[in-house]
């Protein structure tokens, strides 16, 4: 028995931050931001949203485009580093807004590999047999923690929301998943403030994403194009066979670079950073989204799936769509 995404939904705030806008507040401009990152613009969430309530918003869309009734669901499993609060977890507010209960429902905290992450384990319960219908969502509100005086990392980060149905199967669905992690470079990605851990002598910055840009984009670059090598060679499927590439939004240059190294074109790499920048565990589930709407993806497609994020945290995930 295999999983099989049956859905895709997607959410993103109507407020946004454009390029043009950062230049009126930090030392950049537009031409520097697409050139580097690939990115336009940044959807921001209302001060009344929270990470759940755009969680919700794509669940519900991924719902009613499985054709599914939302009482079949037994199992919730969210990807995010901005949960609404400390406890309960993100799973359990999207679980009450459905009005559902009764069956499991978590949180992870992997970062920009929250969706990956989310979405083996998803895999394994339906594997098991423990889970018949499966909502896995990745959602953020970077917003929150990002500081929009450093023009290292404003021009990044953003918000929104991805989901996916998953049900057994008897044809490949999911063909290969794997997770890895390496905390050794936890310091290249972080925010010094938490809620065990408090610094001596804080300052605001302390409540923000703080990142060394160069180390990290040296470090995703060679993690990516190894584990993508790997969940094609343990597959036994070939670069050439392989449909879409959709991996996590975070730089047009990490992504060109990695494509280049496993030979993929161009016109098989789903980006969609222009429109929402990097939101982290919502980043594939959105591209995903937006290239099923298009019409770009189709089934029976095979997609190769890949994230990176801090701690640092990967995963890849092979499927036939």
């Amino acid at each position: 028995m295999n999983s099989k995404i049956i859905s895709i939904g997607s959410y993103i705030p109507s407020n946004t931050v454009t390029n043009k806008d950062l230049e009126k507040t930090v030392d950049t401009t537009d031409e520097w931001i697409v050139s580097r990152t690939g990115i336009k613009q940044r959807p921001i969430a209302d001060s009344s949203q929270a990470t759940s309530d755009l969680a919700f918003e794509a669940a519900t869309i991924a719902i009613e485009r499985a054709k599914i009734d939302k009482n079949d669901i037994d199992l919730i499993i969210v990807g995010t580093c901005t949960p609404d609060v400390a406890t309960p977890n993100v799973g359990t507010l999207i679980q009450k807004r459905l009005g559902l209960s009764n069956f499991p429902a978590f949180s992870i905290e992997a970062a920009c590999s929250g969706f990956i992450y989310a979405l083996n384990i998803a895999d394994k319960f339906i594997k098991t047999g423990e889970s018949k219908c499966a909502l896995v969502v990745g959602a953020e509100t970077l917003s929150r923690i990002t500081n929009w005086d450093d023009r290292n990392t404003c021009v990044l980060f953003a918000d929104g929301a991805g989901a996916a149905i998953l049900k057994p199967t008897d044809d490949k669905g999911i063909i290969f998943s794997e997770l890895g992690a390496n905390g050794e470079y936890a310091d290249l990605l972080h925010v010094p403030y938490g809620t065990s851990r408090k610094p001596e002598k804080s300052s605001k910055d302390d409540y923000f994403l703080r990142m060394s840009g160069n180390e990290v984009f040296k470090v995703a670059v060679k993690t990516l194009e190894e584990i993508a090598i790997d969940a094609l060679k343990k597959s036994n499927i070939e670069s050439k066979d392989v449909d879409w590439f959709i991996p996590h939004q975070a730089n047009v240059r990490i992504i060109q670079a990695v494509a280049k190294r496993l030979e993929l074109p161009e016109e098989k790499v789903i980006l969609s950073m222009d429109i929402h920048g990097n939101t982290s565990a919502a980043s594939i589930p959105l591209a995903f989204d937006r290239a099923v709407q298009d019409g770009r993806i189709k089934k029976g497609d095979t997609i190769l799936m890949q994230s990176f994020g801090a701690g640092f945290t990967w995963g890849s995930v092979l499927l036939e769509l």
